[in-house]
């Protein structure tokens, strides 16, 4: 009687320091903590009669790239009838937040009314959610498993540093026109460049004489 008293109270006590343990541990490389895209389409209907901006328009623009906090990252549209001649003055003062006006337009709620142009900012943002996650503790670790936190250093360092979201979900096509120069130029410096640390240690005075 006494040796399954025993083992009853060693049975409960194992099972105990597995409570808080995830029901299906994660053991391999991967990690559940990934980067998240997200995006966000913000327009600015201008009025554009005989396709060129009217007068104010341009300052009405730019204050709202102000409001907004325009800046690396955004993309930059125009969308409607009138696109091509007041693209050249959106693309102005867009210019002046160190951004282009990108060709095509996402696909927005309503139309563009005629005599105006529709100016669409896409923001597209990379995160990872649920970082950081210590609600395991690392000890006792009788599964096996990878920490709570697992992945959430370099993944959110990561979509930290991207320079376009985007190509975390998909990679961008190669251009049509390859320069030589820049590719190799790395490559040219490295062999020009004299080897550190061949010259003699100097003798330095410490005594200050």
């Amino acid at each position: 009687m006494r040796s399954k008293l025993v083992l009853f109270a060693l049975g409960t006590a194992l099972a105990g320091c597995t409570a808080g343990m995830p029901d299906d541990p994660n053991r391999g490389l991967a990690t559940t903590k990934v980067p998240v895209v997200t995006s966000a389409n913000y327009v600015f209907d201008a009025s554009a009669p005989g396709g060129s901006l009217a007068s104010g328009e341009a300052d009405r623009l730019n204050g709202w790239f102000q409001g907004l906090g325009l800046g690396y990252g955004d993309s930059v549209y125009v969308d409607g009838a009138y696109g091509g001649p007041a693209a050249a003055q959106v693309a102005q003062v867009a210019g002046r937040y160190g951004l282009l006006v990108q060709p095509g337009a996402p696909i927005t709620a309503g139309g563009v009314a005629p005599g105006s142009v529709r100016v669409v900012v896409s923001r597209r943002r990379a995160e990872v959610p649920g970082c950081p996650d210590w609600s395991i503790q690392a000890q006792p670790n009788y599964a096996n498993a990878n920490a709570s936190n697992w992945g959430c250093a370099v993944n959110s360092n990561l979509a930290a540093m991207v320079a376009d979201p985007v190509d975390l979900i998909h990679g961008r096509e190669a251009g049509s026109v390859t320069d030589a120069t820049t590719a190799t130029r790395a490559v040219d410096m490295w062999r020009k460049q004299a080897p550190t640390g061949t010259k003699p240690l100097q003798t330095i005075n410490t005594k200050g004489n």
